[in-house]
């Protein structure tokens, strides 16, 4: 996938999202987690706080006396963390033994009787403690006295549960931002399936596999898919229209033509033989252009059809060699087929005439005396080979030898337009034709799919 592609700007716009609100959740989890720490610990200083008062007394000597102690043994053990310290306005103090040698040291507001404080200050080591506090007033030998007694514990509890908390919960959102990640990706990929049915439709389409895109697809894509269809639609006839209008060009032209070809024969027999040659070549160079054009916008045609066919190469050859053998040139050459009678190529019958038929007709013209056809119907696609053991075309001119209208031999009679209607026929149908040196001595034309080497000479059963 690249920078441009749809799929992974949806995959990393979803992983993005997945990772800000994962980060939100952590964040949000995490205070919520240390505020329900710092409440159950607000709570459990409130039950000690009660149980001081509970046990809390005034001895005979008039002093503070702790009856009965909290019960947690945290309380005996120096710098666990949980303190309880009484004092009065007397200056008479108790505290835990968990305070070791320090006094806690309390805010100076005096908190009304009954009401609970709590504070953060320093307590031992420097530690931050939480501290809840209650002022209750007593009557010590009929004078009121002051009693402040508070509970603290250490908040570097709060700090630990809440890193093991962090700790815990970064695993969890990992593994549940990877199953989000990976919930992304095929919501992404089921998503974007319509997609790719239509690129594949378009794909045969484009290779003739089918007219148009299938109608069953996603209501969000069916708009595209019927444009789509509407606009190949509008393709289709706009083709046929310009069909249409080339075929009618080209008839229109065949009367002036043969007219004109006519007038060359009455000239002939008038004795004119240069005019009436001149008039001659000039409506076989008109002729061969109106054919090119036919076939091209037969091609035009059959591609927005879009339908698949084959076409037998042997019979077709066996026919087209038929029909040359009783022309003047062709009637003084050897043709020999080679191949499987089973051989076919992917072409319509016509448009695969039209290719055999300009080879044949062109190696007929220049051979001395024979002409090969070679068929090889391979694992990976039919090649389709014409050779014959004329002159040939040296290699520096055969690309110019493609060109349209180009004769490299001006003494032989033609417009130079028959290897430009093959590359015509063969382009429409994803083929090349590569001219080449054949063992005969002469040219070597071979038809083969884009992507397919051309084959050396082929051997087998002679059908001729």
């Amino acid at each position: 996938m690249t920078r441009n592609s749809l799929r992974l700007r949806l995959i990393a716009g979803g992983a993005a999202t997945i990772v800000v609100a994962l980060a939100i959740a952590g964040v949000a989890l995490i205070l919520l987690f240390e505020r329900h720490v710092a409440r159950t610990l607000a709570d459990d200083l409130d039950v000690h706080l009660k149980q001081l008062l509970a046990g809390m007394d005034v001895g005979a000597d008039g002093k503070l006396e702790l009856l009965r102690p909290p019960v947690d043994p945290r309380f005996a053990e120096p710098l666990s963390g949980l303190y309880w310290q009484i004092a009065d306005d007397r200056g008479d103090l108790m505290r835990s033994r968990s305070l070791w040698d320090t006094v806690l040291k309390l805010p100076e507001d005096t908190p009304s009787p009954g009401e609970v404080h709590r504070h953060q200050t320093a307590g031992p080591a420097g530690a931050q403690v939480l501290v809840t506090e209650r002022l209750v007033t007593l009557k010590i030998k009929d004078q009121p006295v002051s009693v402040r007694v508070a509970v603290a514990v250490d908040l570097s509890r709060i700090a630990t549960a809440r890193n093991a908390f962090a700790a815990d919960l970064a695993i969890a959102l990992t593994i549940l931002g990877s199953i989000l990640a990976l919930a992304t990706v095929v919501q992404v990929t089921l998503g974007l399936r319509p997609l790719d049915v239509l690129r594949r439709g378009v794909a045969e389409i484009r290779a003739g596999q089918r007219r148009h895109l299938a109608s069953t697809v996603p209501l969000e894509v069916k708009p595209l898919v019927d444009e789509v269809n509407a606009l190949l639609e509008a393709r289709e006839q706009d083709i046929e229209r310009s069909r249409n209008r080339a075929a009618d060009l080209a008839h229109g032209l065949k009367t002036p033509l043969a007219a004109l070809s006519a007038d060359g024969e009455r000239l002939r027999g008038k004795g004119e033989v240069t005019l009436a040659a001149d008039i001659e070549s000039a409506v076989e160079v008109m002729r061969r252009h109106v054919d090119r054009e036919l076939a091209r916008a037969r091609l035009r045609g059959q591609a927005s059809v879009g339908r698949r066919v084959t076409t037998a190469v042997t019979p077709l050859a066996r026919s087209l060699v038929a029909t040359l053998s009783r022309t003047a040139e062709g009637a003084a050459i050897d043709y020999d087929i080679r191949g499987s009678v089973d051989t076919s190529a992917p072409f319509d019958r016509t448009d695969l005439a039209e290719v055999l038929g300009n080879l044949l007709d062109n190696a007929t013209r220049h051979a001395r005396s024979r002409v090969r056809v070679g068929l090889s119907a391979g694992a990976a696609a039919t090649t389709i080979c014409v050779e014959d053991d004329g002159p040939g075309i040296p290699p520096e001119l055969r690309s110019s030898a493609l060109g349209r209208g180009i004769r490299l031999d001006e003494r032989k009679e033609g417009s130079g337009l028959g290897l430009a209607i093959v590359q015509d026929v063969l382009e429409a149908y994803g083929w090349s034709l590569e001219l080449d040196q054949s063992d005969l001595g002469g040219l070597r034309a071979c038809c083969h799919a884009d992507g397919v080497p051309c084959k050396g000479r082929t051997t087998g059963k002679d059908e001729q």
